[in-house]
């Protein structure tokens, strides 16, 4: 007898929230994107994913229908130098030295969508260490420069099937757009 894999879990209720912000068609870098949640739902809403993860055995299982970076970023240099895409998606993952490097892989006019868990976390639940908890406002501060489309800073869940969580969450645009470039994020 076989073991049927068990489904993907379901997107970020924020990103699903957030998606229409993206250049249709456009290029997204999910960073460490893990079991490829994102990935696959972000392929299927037409997007142009680089999936990018540490554990190759996750990124191999994401070839078929991304582009696969298999790469420490914790410990080695950053794989991507110099390439930029149309957004940037990160959820449950901090790396603070790595912060620089993921605001320029974003392109002028490109959007991240950040999402992880906030210091009140180690409390409740894992991740308990202060490294990966963010303080305090802290992606406002990260992203002071770009225009903030939303933010959040808090404790909830997302759906009835979640537990209770400490997070902050916040859309930004590279740039501060006026005039006729904000209609093509669908804002």
């Amino acid at each position: 007898m076989t073991a049927t894999p068990s489904p993907s879990p379901a997107p970020s209720a924020w990103v699903r929230r957030w998606a229409h912000v993206l250049r249709p068609g456009g290029t997204v870098l999910d960073v460490a994107c893990g079991s490829g949640r994102h990935v696959r739902w972000l392929v299927a809403q037409g997007f142009q994913v680089t999936a990018l993860d540490r554990d190759e055995a996750a990124v191999n299982a994401l070839r078929d229908v991304a582009e696969g970076v298999v790469a420490d970023i914790e410990t080695g240099a950053w794989p991507l130098p110099g390439r930029q895409f149309d957004a940037l998606l990160v959820t449950n993952y901090l790396w603070r030295p790595l912060l620089p490097a993921l605001r320029a892989a974003v392109a002028p006019g490109g959007v991240v969508i950040y999402e992880t868990f906030a210091l009140g976390q180690q409390a409740i639940g894992k991740p308990s260490r202060p490294d990966f908890l963010l303080h305090s406002g802290e992606l406002l501060q990260a992203f002071a420069s770009w225009r903030v489309v939303a933010f959040e800073d808090g404790y909830g869940c997302d759906t009835a099937a979640d537990a209770p969580r400490y997070v902050q969450r916040i859309v930004a645009v590279h740039q501060p757009l006026v005039g006729p470039e904000w209609p093509r994020y669908g804002l």
